[in-house]
């Protein structure tokens, strides 16, 4: 009998067979591989087989059944070889994914690889997923991230995208979180915030798959006698996948999957490969939250053992305070009463000695000093009175008429004009009415021996941004920045300025009540000083 094939010749020349092609010439020399690989399924070979049951010869049925069962068997094995394939790359990815989890404590980093891996083609494949956690404050499955395209034309440049870059998981998820994960977030924003379910609501689908434990496969959503209609068109889908992420029974949260743009099937394989991803991202979830958690209480204990330091500082800082204020007290004290002898005695002899006497300028250089150690006894006698403010609610523009009238005579006897302008409608303020009082007059009346363009004090009060503000220009006096800011010392005093009038002390006071006192010069405007009062009691240092 002539075979049309070529399968019983131990060699065959290029182009004998038409089932060799390019790549496959190391068949031509091989007859067991030929047949086993090419011959069986070619047609010449079923031909002749056909033919040679056809002859009546007894081992037809026997070849043709052997055939049969060798192609079935081969098809069993290819689908066998496939299924291994893909097991082995899903180990490989779920191998990867699980290194990644199991480094990972930041929260973000952990839900960018789970969705990525959710979405990503060479991981699940699924077209869309949402992240809901858990609040276990507010007792609430609540709507957190996203993940996909909302249509087919983004999902086609996405799916380029990914195409075109060839990066691992990792690198996938790193790049989602840097560039997108924000923009996801808020394009998801319109669903994520409607999905809010109490976890006392057992009825919910969503709380059923949570307190089940296990994968759900949603079919017919809109007709689906457990799934909420409303929730199903919140969705806009008809199938989708539920995997609750649960953790040492812990509740953590659930993700809803779907193919929503391609709309393939979701298989039972599709269910059980995310059921086993679903644990090792409950826990990473779980650890990365309890960490932030911990991250958090770390912060405010940070931030309250700072604070504790600072009060702490504080109270030392006002025992000396104190301290100091109890000596500056007992000795301006112990010396005031024979100051103000000896000063009194002077005057009286002043007054008794005749102009031309050659005694009286001594005289009078005893009352000039005295005069001037009962001021220095004033300053001491004040700054330790300032170490203890008492603060109430006070009208600003009150106590700045009442600080005029009071150096009405001072100034007039120097020949200055004043002009007030006060703040309409303006709040009282939270200060210390006795210490704020001397500030303003010890201000209106310093005189720093300066020289300035006209004889001429503006003052004015003011709201601005949750204050009141008091303004003081004096158009009579200058003096540099260096030396005003030299003066703000307390007890501060030199030959070519002049005292300083207190200003010091009415800096120290201000500031132990959290005002701040700022005096600004310039040679074309004198010297402006600007205090800030609260209204509220918390600004208050």
């Amino acid at each position: 009998m002539d075979w049309e094939c070529c399968w019983d010749r131990d060699a065959v020349a290029p182009g004998d067979c038409p089932n060799i092609g390019e790549g496959d010439e190391d068949l031509l020399e091989s007859p067991r591989r030929r047949i086993l690989e090419k011959c069986c399924d070619c047609p010449n070979f079923k031909r002749d087989l056909e033919r040679f049951q056809a002859s009546g010869h007894p081992m037809g049925p026997v070849f043709s059944l052997i055939h049969d069962e060798y192609r079935r068997q081969k098809i069993h094995i290819q689908s066998l070889i496939s299924f291994l394939d893909n097991k082995s790359l899903e180990i490989r990815f779920l191998h990867e994914l699980g290194s990644v989890l199991q480094s990972s404590v930041d929260l973000e980093e952990v839900l960018s690889v789970a969705l990525t891996a959710i979405t990503a083609g060479r991981g699940f494949g699924m077209n869309r997923a949402f992240l809901l956690m858990t609040d276990h404050k507010l007792d609430h499955l609540q709507g957190y991230l996203a993940i996909g395209p909302r249509n087919y034309e983004e999902a086609h440049q996405v799916w380029d995208e990914i195409a075109h870059n060839d990066m691992d998981l990792q690198t996938l998820a790193q790049s989602f979180r840097k560039n997108k994960l924000t923009a996801e977030r808020v394009k998801f924003h319109d669903i994520l915030e409607q999905i809010s379910v109490p976890l006392s609501n057992t009825t919910h689908i969503l709380v059923k798959a949570l307190d089940g434990k296990h994968p759900l496969l949603i079919e017919n959503a809109y007709h689906h006698p457990d799934v909420d209609p409303e929730f199903a068109r919140l969705l806009g889908v008809d199938t989708f996948l539920l995997m609750p992420l649960v953790s040492r029974n812990r509740r953590v949260g659930m993700i809803i999957a779907d193919n929503c743009i391609t709309h393939r099937h979701i298989t039972a394989e599709d269910m059980h490969s995310l059921e086993t991803f679903t644990f090792p991202v409950a826990f990473a979830i779980e650890r990365a939250s309890l960490y932030e958690r911990l991250q958090e209480e770390l912060n405010r204990v940070t931030e309250a053992h700072t604070k504790l330091k600072v009060q702490q500082e504080l109270i030392v800082r006002m025992e000396k305070m104190a301290l100091v204020g109890r000596i500056t007290s007992s000795i301006a004290h112990s010396i005031r009463n024979p100051l103000m002898i000896i000063g009194g005695f002077a005057r009286s002899m002043l007054k008794n000695t005749p102009p031309g006497d050659p005694k009286r300028n001594f005289i009078e250089s005893i009352v000039g000093e005295a005069r001037q150690l009962e001021g220095v006894l004033d300053e001491i006698l004040n700054y330790s009175d300032s170490l203890y403010p008492t603060k109430d609610f006070w009208d600003i523009n009150q106590l700045v008429e009442t600080a005029l009238r009071d150096s009405a005579d001072t100034l007039r006897a120097r020949g200055y004009d004043c002009t007030f302008t006060a703040g309409s409608e303006l709040p009282p303020a939270y200060i210390d009415f006795k210490q704020v009082s001397y500030c303003l007059r010890t201000i209106i009346q310093c005189d720093l021996n300066g020289t300035g363009h006209e004889r001429l004090i503006d003052i004015n009060t003011s709201r601005e941004n949750g204050t009141i503000v008091i303004r003081i220009q004096d158009h009579g006096q200058y003096i540099s920045q260096e030396e005003m800011d030299a003066i703000m010392v307390p007890f501060s005093s030199t030959q070519e300025m002049g005292a300083g009038l207190g200003l010091a002390l009415c800096k120290t006071m201000l500031e132990k009540q959290g005002i701040p006192l700022n005096a600004q010069t310039a040679r074309e405007y004198g010297i402006i000083f600007t205090i800030l009062l609260p209204i509220r009691k918390e600004e208050q240092q």
